[in-house]
C-alpha cells in the first residue's frame, strides 16, 4: 500500500534518523535535542514531511489498520524516548525513583505537539526559536520561580 510505503520513508528520514543522531549523545538533553534537531532539518528541506509524519500517527490512532510495527512513528518515538530516559536514571542524571512511563509519556505529548507546531502552525525560525525555548525550561534556564 502506497500509504504505508510513504509513512516508512518518511519515519526513516525523520525519527529513525533523530535516534541515529541521539544515539551519539550522552546525556538526556543533547539525546532529546539531536533528536529535535535531525526533525528540524528535515523541516527545513520540507515542511510538508513533519505535517505527514503527525497526520500519519493520528490517522493510525483512528484507523489502525493503517499501521504496522515497522512503521509506527509513535512507537518508534516512544522506544527512543523511554531508552533516553533509561540511560538517563543509570547515569544519574535523574533519580531511580523517577516515575518513566509518566515521564516518557510527557516527552512524548511534547515531541508529537512539536511535529505538530512543524507541520501546520510556525515556520522554520519559529520553530528554532519553539525548539531553543523547550531547551531552557529543559535545563530549568527559561524562567526563575518564586514560592
Amino acid at each position: 500500500m502506497l500509504w504505508r510505503e510513504v509513512v516508512a520513508q518518511t519515519n526513516a528520514t525523520m525519527v529513525q534518523s533523530g535516534r541515529q543522531r541521539a544515539e551519539a549523545e550522552t546525556s538526556l538533553l543533547g539525546r532529546l535535542s539531536a533528536f529535535l534537531g535531525a526533525a528540524m532539518q528535515a523541516d527545513a528541506e520540507d515542511r510538508s514531511a513533519a505535517a505527514f509524519l503527525v497526520t500519519s500517527v493520528l490517522e493510525s490512532q483512528r484507523h489502525p489498520e493503517l499501521s504496522g510495527d515497522d512503521q509506527d512513528a509513535l512507537q518508534h518515538s516512544r522506544e527512543f524516548v523511554r531508552w533516553a530516559v533509561t540511560e538517563a536514571i543509570a547515569n544519574g542524571e535523574l533519580t531511580t525513583d523517577t516515575d518513566v512511563d509518566s515521564l516518557v509519556e510527557m516527552l512524548v505529548a511534547v515531541m508529537w505537539g512539536m511535529g505538530f507546531y512543524a507541520g501546520f502552525v510556525g515556520n522554520h525560525d519559529e520553530l528554532a526559536a519553539v525548539v531553543q525555548q523547550l531547551q531552557l525550561l529543559l535545563t530549568n534556564k527559561l524562567w526563575q520561580l518564586h514560592g
